[in-house]
């Protein structure tokens, strides 16, 4: 039987066909399933860009907890088959955080960090990517970060900073001596967004926040494919989640295919999907600076500092 992906359209919406196999015309494959039987499916050198945040192997409920050595043999696996997909222009960004072991940490990126270099990738940018929410702990300081670890096949690899650039601290800045003495020092676009990016998780208050307990936002995903593909592109996410990569890649019109093993995670990627069709989808802005509080409300002043003021009254 030949399969015919879903087709949703109507005259005010963009068309938009997703297709649970892959298939290469599809705007979107949504796999359920093991990633390497849909990273199997797709040709070599066929993706421009592969991005994911894998399981942490941190117990939750879509990935079994490993032995440290067994989850880094998966994950070789994995990439493995990512580079194969991958063409030789094209970039591999794997996002990661902490894997916590009875208390101490162990940093994902630097463990992974030798898979790559085995299999002759080239490190671009180790990534930091900063939030100012998460748990809080008791016997060490608070996580804040994940890393997104960034690999090219080769030296002649695609990257425009131009879609992505950010809003200049100084941007009516001139250049003081010199040919160009006078002039505006800076890009009119803007400034390169550097390798630290402060960008919220998203937490409970969220505009994007879904049923999915480590979910990324889609400003981080949108950097990333905007600079790194082109319209038209494939993106491939091996663990796509709630479809955060796919709502990126189809938001700027590349092609997106992701695997996952969990349907009610797939089902609402689907849901997103057809509203980011519609144009109903909300998300945060990709560029939008950090919320900084207004000082005058009561929740951010100090009730403990007041008190003292008023006891030395």
């Amino acid at each position: 039987m030949v399969f015919q992906p879903t087709l949703f359209v109507n005259e005010t919406t963009r068309s938009l066909t997703i297709s649970d196999m892959y298939d290469d015309q599809a705007d979107v494959t949504l796999f359920r399933g093991d990633r390497i039987d849909l990273l199997q499916q797709i040709p070599d050198r066929a993706a421009q860009l592969i991005v994911t945040s894998p399981p942490y192997n941190i117990g939750k409920e879509y990935e079994p907890r490993l032995s440290l050595d067994h989850y880094i043999a998966t994950q070789e696996q994995t990439i493995v088959q990512a580079v194969r997909c991958l063409s030789d222009t094209g970039s591999i960004c794997w996002q990661v955080g902490n894997h916590v072991d009875n208390g101490e940490i162990v940093p994902i990126d630097m463990i992974l960090y030798p898979i790559f270099k085995r299999l002759g990738l080239k490190m671009r940018n180790r990534i930091i990517w900063t939030f100012g929410h998460g748990l809080h702990t008791t016997h060490r300081f608070s996580g804040r970060y994940e890393t997104i670890i960034w690999f090219t096949k080769s030296d002649d690899y695609f990257f425009n900073v131009d879609p992505v650039r950010v809003t200049q601290k100084y941007p009516g800045k001139k250049h003081f001596k010199g040919s160009k003495k006078g002039e505006y020092s800076g890009n009119p676009l803007g400034k390169n967004p550097a390798d630290v990016w402060d960008i919220p998780n998203v937490k409970a208050n969220h505009v994007e926040k879904t049923d999915h307990p480590c979910q990324f936002p889609i400003g981080l995903i949108e950097r990333l494919i905007l600079s790194m593909t082109q319209e038209g592109d494939l993106v491939i996410d091996p663990y796509i989640g709630v479809g955060s990569t796919a709502v990126a890649a189809y938001r700027h019109k590349r092609k997106a295919a992701g695997a996952g093993i969990t349907s009610n995670y797939l089902h609402t990627a689907r849901e997103r999907l057809i509203l980011e069709s519609e144009g109903k989808l909300k998300t945060r802005p990709m560029n939008q600076p950090t919320h900084e509080p207004d000082p005058n409300t009561s929740i951010v002043k100090n009730p403990f500092l007041e008190s003292s003021d008023d006891e030395a009254d």
